[in-house]
């Protein structure tokens, strides 16, 4: 087992009080991270489908061939997946971590801990994951993905089997690991951090421009900065008197250099910055409260967008991952499989809710309590039976409804039948 270890041992696995030693003694900025989730848009697209993804019920179902589809309560994972993953957090809370993880850092991991009922998933901090291909054969006689997690000075070695991994849809080039947003786009985030460092600067220096103060004296002379300081208070508002006023001794004059942010069209490289990392996320501008080229019914349509070019490549790993790593190959033969409830983000108002469902139940696609439940109304008797309109049937009843008219038991004739035997117009 000692061989093993030395094989699969971390290779960069560092002391974190020598980092902080190098980081400082080399000038080094020490919380990187902290400093990319300060940027706004970055934070914004995080919050945006950490909670797009925790809002969304993900459902156990199962495909059965006399009721279609219904949800699997009785199974052990039901209550696991929908309600409580572990003990510690709730459905919303786990699957926004894990969300916050893979785009954060390219890859979002959960330790699958236990069986059957006793199951429970937790989430792993991605910064502490390697990943290791065992090409070598040195595990098992199966060439096999093994994670190993790095936590409290003890490397742990987890299977491919025990752990839920989750990854962008750019990935290294091993085809294993995803690739973090914020690694593609580092030079765009630091650009809008220096513009919001300088937005930041203009409000403590209360928007006054720099200027140039000529005064007769020389410039060694020590009385040159505390006269430099009073102006800039002055200038600043700093002082309780006189706000607004800036005094100027005789003899002195200032002379402003005014640099307007509109001349360096400022808002706009700000705002194409932020629409660029958005893009990156696959946010809509709407998303981010640009509504300079939206209306409100664009604004629905970019939601729709939203579901389908963005929520859905995220949602079909997550479902592909559940099924593979949790359900057995049994269970999937019997028709189990995991699924996010995306109804959620396309809920209408409830006049749309109300018309829709009265269509469907007109169409025999509801029943009256099936249409009831999706608005959480409790089911009434009789209302489990599929009704609609009449005037619907199957492909192959077309016409017979003519030919039953023609020869009826009370031996009448059909009354679109035109009678011309006594004297009728032909």
């Amino acid at each position: 087992m000692k061989i093993l270890e030395r094989f699969l041992r971390p290779k960069n696995t560092y002391d974190m009080t020598e980092w902080l030693n190098l980081a400082d003694f080399l000038g080094i900025d020490k919380n990187l991270d902290n400093d990319v989730r300060s940027e706004a848009t970055y934070f914004a697209c995080l919050k945006i489908l950490s909670e797009s993804l925790g809002k969304l019920p993900l459902k156990l179902l199962r495909k059965t061939k006399k009721q279609g589809v219904i949800e699997a309560r009785n199974h052990a994972l039901f209550n696991i997946v929908r309600n409580r993953p572990n003990k510690f957090m709730t459905s919303t809370s786990f699957w926004s971590t894990i969300e916050y993880f893979r785009n954060h850092f390219g890859n979002g991991y959960a330790l699958i801990s236990g069986y059957g009922e006793n199951i429970k998933l937790i989430p792993l901090d991605s910064s502490k994951m390697q990943i290791w291909y065992d090409d070598g054969k040195l595990l098992s006689n199966i060439p096999d993905v093994w994670y190993l997690y790095c936590y409290g000075g003890k490397t742990y070695k987890y299977s491919s089997e025990e752990i839920l991994h989750f990854k962008t849809s750019l990935t290294d080039k091993d085809g294993l690991s995803g690739l973090a947003v914020r690694e593609i786009l580092q030079s765009t985030i630091k650009g809008n951090q220096k513009a919001q460092k300088m937005q930041n600067r203009l409000y403590d220096t209360g928007f006054t421009a720099k200027a140039v103060v000529q005064y007769t004296g020389n410039l060694k002379d020590k009385g040159v900065e505390n006269f430099l300081k009073n102006i800039e208070n002055y200038a600043k508002g700093n002082v309780d008197v006189g706000k607004g006023i800036i005094p100027i001794p005789l003899g002195s004059q200032i002379t402003p250099l005014s640099t307007k942010l509109g001349d360096n069209e400022f808002l706009e490289l700000k705002k194409y910055s932020a629409l660029q990392i958005a893009s990156a996320f696959g946010i809509k501008p709407v998303q981010i409260n640009d509504y300079s080229k939206s209306s409100y019914a664009s604004s629905e349509a970019q939601n729709l967008a939203f579901l389908v070019d963005t929520l859905t490549f995220i949602l079909k790993q997550y479902e592909e991952e559940l099924n593979y790593k949790l359900l057995s190959d049994k269970e999937i033969r019997q028709g189990y499989y995991f699924r996010f409830n995306t109804g959620m983000l396309l809920r209408a108002d409830l006049k749309t809710q109300v018309e829709s469902l009265t269509k469907g139940i007109g169409s025999f696609l509801y029943t009256p309590n099936e249409a009831r439940a999706f608005l959480d109304l409790e089911a009434k008797d009789g209302g489990d039976v599929l009704i609609g309109n009449g005037s619907t049937i199957e492909i192959k009843q077309i016409g017979s409804q003519y030919k039953a008219n023609s020869n009826g038991s009370d031996g009448s004739k059909d009354p679109l039948e035109i009678d011309t035997t006594e004297g009728g117009d032909e």
